[in-house]
């Protein structure tokens, strides 16, 4: 699911981010020499749930990428900052997700982001198992 953030909720998500993983090389050469950036903003325990942390990153996906299928330990949330990908989960038909929608990917669901000729830059905010790897391999 995906919907239109209003405005002024933009700023507040800014503030919060996730991580995703090592692209798969493309075709194209420009996208092959480069990989997703990702810069950690927020990893801190949730209070009042115990086991539970939050962890916001930004991530920057280059154009024409593949990340690795994979899951995570808690839910996920990702807000299109600049750009479109599409989210590809196991079972599920795909959703394009463009700049100011929000998606939500579901407890262990596998998955993988897919961008076009544009690339992606994503706020993604984490609900996640404390101690527990960040992402894994499904493949």
């Amino acid at each position: 699911m995906y919907r239109k953030v209003p405005a002024y909720l933009t700023a507040t998500l800014c503030s919060l981010l996730l991580s995703i993983g090592d692209a798969e090389s493309a075709s194209n050469s420009k996208a092959a020499a480069s990989n997703p950036k990702l810069e950690t903003l927020l990893k801190s325990k949730l209070e009042g749930a115990e086991g539970i942390e939050v962890i916001l990153s930004k991530v920057e996906i280059p154009p024409n990428s593949k990340l690795p299928k994979h899951w995570h330990p808690g839910e996920e949330f990702a807000y299109v900052l600049e750009g479109s990908v599409t989210l590809w989960q196991k079972g599920k038909v795909d959703i394009v997700v463009d700049r100011g929608d929000v998606a939500k990917v579901p407890l262990k669901q596998i998955h993988t982001a897919i961008t076009g000729q544009d690339g992606v830059t994503l706020l993604v905010f984490r609900i996640h198992a404390e101690g527990k790897p960040e992402r894994i391999s499904a493949e």
